[in-house]
């Protein structure tokens, strides 16, 4: 079974996060929520609080298939000054293991030095990361090598379905888009 950590930071997008977990997990996706702080209730932007499974200094990339941020200007900030965050997705990328962000969550990849050259991101945020490779309103989803990214909350279960599709096959992928109707998703 595919194991993915959703790691949460205070002021996390909550529509993103849940619809990654939720998604994921209908897949039959082992999803591992970590919190950044001491405590494993994580407050989100609009102060829904999530409770954690672990923290995320407990965590290492050879039990992982896969991590993906969510964004919300905070978390995304709070996951880009983390350590553990940052030594995970460099650990992921330099053995070619999957990683996904959404909204403003690239940003964290950008500062990792494992985003790719073509990315999606919450429109701004591309200002603060580059603008070339920045695929716009394109797509909905973007996949280079193995880095996904996505656009934001009205994104998200698109994002979560094309996670799908790459650790699970087409088929799952398919069957889990009909039963979301979701049918807007590419």
């Amino acid at each position: 079974m595919s194991k993915v950590l959703v790691p949460l930071a205070g002021g996390f997008e909550e529509i993103e996060a849940v619809s990654i977990i939720d998604v994921l997990r209908r897949a039959e996706i082992e999803v591992l929520v970590a919190s950044l702080n001491d405590s494993l209730h994580v407050k989100g932007a609009n102060n829904i609080v999530i409770q954690a499974d672990l923290h995320v200094k407990d965590v290492t990339a050879d039990e992982l298939d896969m991590i993906v941020l969510p964004g919300g200007w905070d978390g995304t900030y709070a996951l880009a000054d983390d350590k553990n965050v940052q030594r995970l997705l460099q650990e992921m990328d330099a053995k070619g293991k999957n990683i996904g962000a959404i909204c403003a969550a690239p940003f964290a990849l950008n500062k990792a030095g494992v985003l790719k050259e073509k990315y999606t991101c919450y429109p701004s945020v591309e200002e603060q990361i580059r603008e070339e490779g920045y695929m716009g309103d394109t797509a909905m989803v973007v996949e280079d090598a193995n880095v996904i990214t996505s656009r934001g909350p009205g994104t998200a279960l698109c994002f979560g379905l094309a996670i799908v599709k790459k650790l699970k096959g087409e088929e799952t992928y398919k069957a889990l888009k009909a039963g979301l109707l979701a049918t807007y998703c590419e």
